[in-house]
């Protein structure tokens, strides 16, 4: 049987519970496409807890169920959408099969799933006894730990890379560049080495084109890279950006309303509990405060 959209017009604003092949979302429905697709706001992901911001997209294809929730415990929730029950149940023995939930075939695709299946994920976050141990270390001299710091990002395939720095921008001051490998981090001290830092090594590593740069909105960093040190990043992977692109595959086309911060991408794909992102957010801030207080004190001595 059709889905009949007038019907579920007159449900608009209502909260209801969908039940796909592949999880069970809950929200407020917003719009019937013609196709038979429904548009959500405020979706919950029952099975994990997970909130998701904006609108989200529930096709026919991978609808099994829809309940009205405020009229579940009355057992009218079913009956009253009988007709969504309905049209899904030739795609149920269609499909008798195992549901394919790829990322690619399912509305609910994620970055967790597109990282999980990714050969670049070699461990969970849960798994901290099989974490390797990182090593931190400052680079503030060209003595002894530069040129070795250099020669070994040279030799890595993927890098992560980071900035810190007053109004980090074109017009602005860099005091921190953080490039990371598997296995240690370097916290390279511009502030203290100047662009030679650059000239002798880091921009080649960031203008390499077979170096994978993985990033967190490097629209700043860049700005300030290519003004003040003429360094132009190659091969960028921008997580930002690709949690903008998870967000609108997820939603049929739509785009956030704003972009989400590092402690929020950790959050939402990585299922960080909410408390280590507040932590990384403080520590951002009083990051920021430090490198104010130290280009003041500085400049005055």
């Amino acid at each position: 049987m059709a889905l009949n959209s007038e019907r579920f017009g007159s449900l608009l604003g209502r909260a209801v519970r969908v039940t796909l092949k592949c999880g069970v979302f809950q929200g407020v429905l917003q719009h019937v496409n013609r196709d038979r697709s429904l548009l959500l706001r405020t979706v919950k992901n029952l099975e994990t807890g997970r909130s998701t911001r904006g609108v989200k997209m529930f096709f026919d294809h991978e609808i099994v169920n829809v309940e009205l929730l405020d009229e579940l415990d009355s057992g009218k929730g079913t009956a009253l959408l009988s007709e969504c029950t309905s049209a899904v149940e030739e795609n149920k023995q269609a499909d008798s099969g195992p549901a394919d939930c790829g990322p690619w075939s399912s509305p609910c695709v994620s970055l967790e799933c597109l990282f999980r299946d990714s050969n670049s994920l070699k461990y969970s976050l849960s798994e901290k006894k099989k974490e390797e141990t990182v090593e931190y270390i400052v680079v503030d001299c060209f003595q002894q730990k530069f040129g070795p710091a250099v020669l070994q990002l040279q030799q890595q395939c993927v890098v992560s890379v980071a900035g810190e720095g007053v109004n980090l921008s074109r017009y602005g001051k860099l005091s921190w560049l953080e490039v990371a490998t598997k296995s240690c981090i370097f916290l390279f001290d511009i502030f203290l080495l100047g662009p030679q830092a650059f000239k002798n090594g880091l921009q080649m590593v960031l203008e390499d084109k077979n170096i994978l740069k993985v990033m967190h909105d490097c629209r700043w960093i860049s700005d300030c890279l290519f003004h003040q040190y003429s360094v132009l990043l190659f091969n960028v992977f921008d997580t930002q950006v690709a949690d903008a692109l998870q967000f609108s595959m997820a939603t049929g086309g739509f785009l956030p309303h704003r972009v989400c911060m590092l402690h929020e991408c950790f959050v939402q794909h990585l299922k960080i509990p909410s408390k280590w992102g507040s932590i990384m957010k403080c520590t951002q801030q009083m990051a920021s405060v430090s490198d104010s207080v130290r280009r003041i004190l500085t400049c005055g001595s």
